[in-house]
């Protein structure tokens, strides 16, 4: 199993918005920067821990816990001209761009700020903190990750 941090603004998907979906579940499409359409494509799978971030809002931080539960798929709203995410050059023969679906698992008890994940000697190397890091599918170790569970437990 591997572990991800996963970025949303609040005002597009929200973790409330995931916990009140169908099935507690849904697509996490509309990935645009090929760096992190290749950790969907190449490293995601099923069963994988997901950190559900809330960005460009007020506190930022990690707020969630979500599972990936299936394998990457083409991100079919690459093809829907109704859809914000269409891409005009994607190709079903040579698919660009990949998808995966995610299911809650529990809001944290306390959101885990950028500002605590930033000043934690524990989360240094954590990609999220590294300079211009800015992928919305990113890695996370599993310490990382259990540090940040441990973290809302006690957060600010």
């Amino acid at each position: 199993m591997k572990y991800w941090l996963m970025k949303s603004e609040p005002d597009d998907i929200s973790i409330d918005d995931l916990r009140d979906s169908a099935n507690h579940t849904m697509s996490w499409q509309g990935i645009r920067n090929y760096q992190a359409r290749n950790f969907i494509r190449d490293e995601i799978s099923t069963g994988d821990s997901v950190l559900f971030y809330h960005s460009s809002c007020k506190v930022p931080g990690v707020v969630g816990i979500a599972s990936v539960i299936n394998q990457p798929q083409l991100d079919v709203s690459a093809f829907d001209p109704q859809s914000r995410y269409f891409d005009p050059k994607s190709d079903l023969n040579k698919p660009r761009w990949w998808q995966v679906d995610i299911q809650f698992t529990k809001k944290l008890n306390q959101i885990v700020s950028l500002q605590q994940l930033k000043s934690d000697p524990a989360l240094q190397n954590m990609v999220l903190v590294t300079k211009g890091a800015r992928l919305s599918v990113q890695p996370v170790t599993a310490l990382e990750f259990e540090h940040i569970v441990k973290l809302s437990q006690t957060a600010e």
